[in-house]
């Protein structure tokens, strides 16, 4: 381990990139964690090869793309070069289940510190922040992304709330499939702006929606 040094999670690159033009954290070591785990297929064994070739299909890229985009940026976790560290998500579903395996990982380590943990706003602001341990969260990711199985315990009320809405979401009684098959007929496009406004709670980009709106039965 590296003396006296910070690391900070940031979900994803435009996290990442705005920190560094506001110097939010001037000074400080930042990876970014540029995922989509609420989407797609995973591996138990987080961040193996298995998990590389499954994950990097979900995103229609190689298994070398895949990990210069995704796991290049978070080496300093993976090389332990931290003393501290510290998360920074936003509340969203998309965001909490990153952030459920980060603390997998760190669990899966045995990382034995305590883990602070920063929910941010739209804006990418500090809204609150608490501190945790890791202990458990290897179980729960398992639970959660690859059993789809809700926990009987889970902290913080953020990530519970995460976990809800991702055990529900492509389910076809969801409200984010009923919307979707209630404007069948709107344009492709013209329904992924309307979805992203309408449904924040979820995080999900136009990547994801699109897919989602492709993937759908023809009827229900």
């Amino acid at each position: 381990m590296i003396h006296n040094k910070t690391l900070h999670i940031l979900n994803g690159q435009a996290m990442f990139d705005f920190y560094q033009e506001t110097n939010f954290l001037k000074g400080e070591i930042m990876a970014p964690f540029n995922e989509a785990m609420c989407y797609g297929s995973t591996s138990k064994d987080l961040f193996s090869q298995e998990f590389i070739e499954r994950r990097a299909k979900v995103h229609h890229v190689t298994a070398e793309q895949y990990t210069d985009h995704t796991l290049k940026p978070l080496r300093p976790l993976f090389q332990k070069e931290f003393t501290q560290i510290k998360l920074w998500f936003d509340a969203d579903m998309f965001c909490q289940i990153n952030l459920l395996t980060i603390l997998a990982w760190l669990d899966r380590m045995e990382y034995k510190e305590k883990v602070e943990i920063h929910i941010v706003g739209e804006r990418f602001e500090p809204l609150s922040h608490f501190i945790i341990k890791a202990d458990g969260y290897n179980s729960i990711y398992k639970q959660v992304l690859i059993d789809k199985t809700f926990p009987a315990d889970i902290q913080p009320a953020s990530l519970k709330r995460g976990v809800e809405l991702y055990l529900n979401y492509l389910h076809k009684d969801s409200d984010l499939m009923q919307y979707i098959e209630k404007n069948r007929d709107v344009p492709e496009k013209e329904l992924v702006w309307a979805l992203i406004n309408e449904f924040r709670d979820y995080g999900l980009g136009d990547t994801q929606y699109l897919e989602i709106i492709k993937n759908r039965p023809k009827n229900q």
